[in-house]
């Protein structure tokens, strides 16, 4: 194959970590001499990197898939991603498909590519999960705004429910030092934002006892990038030490996701989650009495097997108890090789999708009260998208999506703006 006439098209569905991958596996194309092309039908060979968190992400590759081959003249497929580790035989079955890469190799993807080409041909490159113990950085730059920045992989959590695990194997974490290294490559790309993630960062730790708070603080003292987001974060390992450090920090922004999935003690010991209740209502209230403009949201499963219609009602009011910002609804899905798969009282279609949709009303009507406690206030929002050709868009420090009247020079900068009022959704504001 002729590498500088290859045009590469990665496709990234799931979670930040698959972004910060799939960025590093782009830089490490157009360094073998291949152009990374955003336009679908142009590219000859198709990369996806995959989700299997639900069965709808599953449908979602096959769809892709269907529509590489619809639009791309005799397109190159390969898989990779957590899909890729889990069902590798299954998606070579697929119409289409020319190599999977399980989790072990996928970042060394290029070369699997280089050396195995033919449009005739099929394989499948996959190790037991257990192979996985090592640990390889990345980190998305230039796709956006905002960075991506890989800290942890894996996770040693049994959840009953969750097949990641089996498709990133166990926790591993990064070395301050690199992780230093590579902010220092953001900065040097003048990044303005960064989005520290992993499977479970919560859990991030290496030799000497030094913890995500090590981490954490060693970011605050050096770095010059004014904008560092967590990404989600376990409520039993998000500590009093990490909310102060960003209550105080110059650099760490007030936004906290934190998965809840239900709020019955029941479920969340079905699910065997290592928190109750009172325990995430101790984490929440922390945070709002240290900071009372943070965003906060939360991760909730619906229908899991056992959910009782006095279940649900028990989250609902829990949820609503809370006043937090957002959430994000998932109904339950069964994932092969799960102890919830086994489970008996599995809940019908039906009422997760009714039981999800009273949950969007809840999460909206959360998102509504939080916007409104904002107007008039004044945050520093970075601005990445225009509007109508009339506005940007931006997020603000506390994550609030707003729309100011302005211009392209003035996007991938932050400004000071003042909230003013709410029209269709839309939070709109004034630079000050």
């Amino acid at each position: 194959m002729s590498n500088s006439i290859e045009k590469v098209a990665i496709h990234t569905l799931g979670c930040k970590l698959n972004f910060s991958e799939s960025s590093t596996i782009a830089r490490d194309f157009v360094n073998k001499g291949f152009s990374i092309v955003k336009d679908f039908e142009n590219a000859n060979i198709h990369i996806i990197n995959t989700c299997s968190v639900t069965d709808n992400s599953d449908k979602k590759t096959k769809r892709l898939i269907n529509k590489i081959n619809r639009t791309s003249e005799h397109p190159y497929i390969t898989i990779i991603g957590c899909y890729a580790q889990l069902k590798p035989d299954e998606i070579l079955n697929i119409q289409g498909v020319n190599l999977v890469v399980g989790d072990k190799e996928k970042l060394n993807v290029v070369n699997h590519i280089i050396k195995n080409y033919d449009l005739n041909s099929s394989k499948v490159i996959h190790s037991p999960i257990s192979l996985s113990n090592s640990f390889t950085a990345s980190f998305s730059m230039k796709d956006r705004v905002r960075s991506y920045l890989k800290i942890q992989d894996g996770c040693d959590y049994p959840c009953t429910y969750c097949t990641i695990p089996i498709a990133r194997g166990k926790s591993r974490s990064d070395s301050i030092d690199n992780i230093l290294k590579n902010i220092k490559i953001l900065e040097q790309n003048k990044v303005s934002e960064v989005v520290i993630t992993g499977v479970n960062i919560g859990d991030f730790k290496i030799k000497n006892n030094k913890s995500l708070f090590t981490l954490l603080e060693s970011i605050n003292k050096t770095t010059i990038i004014k904008r560092f987001r967590i990404s989600s974060i376990e409520p039993n390992l998000l500590t009093k030490q990490i909310v102060n450090l960003i209550k105080n920090s110059n650099s760490f922004l007030p936004h906290f996701h934190i998965p809840l999935q239900s709020g019955s003690d029941k479920i969340l010991k079905l699910m065997k989650r290592k928190y109750n209740s009172k325990m995430y209502f101790n984490k929440i209230k922390l945070i709002q009495k240290t900071m009372p403009s943070a965003c906060i949201g939360a991760d909730v499963i619906v229908g899991f097997p056992g959910e009782t219609e006095e279940d649900f009602e028990v989250t609902y009011k829990y949820l609503k108890s809370l006043d937090i910002s957002y959430l994000h609804v998932f109904s339950y899905s069964i994932r092969n090789k799960t102890i919830a798969s086994d489970m008996k009282d599995q809940t019908l279609k039906s009422v997760k999708l009714d039981r999800s949709r009273k949950l969007q009303i809840l999460s909206n009507r959360m998102r509504q009260s939080f916007y409104y406690k904002n107007i008039n206030k004044e945050r520093k929002v970075l601005f990445e998208n225009i509007y109508n050709n009339e506005y940007i868009i931006g997020f603000s420090d506390n994550y609030i999506r707003v729309f100011v009247k302005g211009t392209e020079d003035m996007l991938n900068k932050t400004y000071n703006v003042k909230l003013l009022f709410i029209e269709d959704e839309k939070f709109f504001g004034e630079i000050t």
